[in-house]
């Protein structure tokens, strides 16, 4: 086996591993809390989760580390418009899926001020 046929599988098993580490949580429930810190950032609880988490900024495209995906000034206003609809509603988000090194793979292991991002929700009828 030539010396680049192993430095090409080393490679892609080190971008497939990284990508491996950060997390991903799906919760769900309703918005219980829906937050403006200082910092220009916006944060969400639902029902199923043990802490708030950030989410977007609304003047800056969002990042949260661990993860390839963003979320621009306008999408990062539509989710909260979403998000504060709901609340004022009752009704549930059936997903929301967070992804960054701090999503933990579970609702309840969020650390305090974890930075996510949201790569996909779901609003159901409920």
């Amino acid at each position: 086996m030539s010396i680049k046929i192993v430095i090409k599988a080393l490679l892609v098993l080190g971008l497939v591993s990284g990508y491996a580490q950060s997390g991903e949580t799906v919760c769900e429930g309703k918005v219980e809390q829906l937050a403006f810190h200082a910092n220009n950032s916006f944060l969400l609880k639902l029902s199923s989760m043990n802490t708030p988490v950030i989410f977007c900024n609304p003047d800056a495209v969002w990042t949260a580390a661990g993860t390839p995906y963003t979320t621009g000034p306008e999408t990062c206003k539509m989710l909260y418009s979403t998000f504060l609809s709901a609340q004022m509603a009752g009704k549930s988000l059936s997903a929301v899926y967070f992804d960054g090194d701090d999503s933990k793979g579970n609702c309840q292991s969020f650390p305090a001020w974890a930075k996510v991002n949201i790569r996909h929700f779901v609003l159901t009828g409920n």
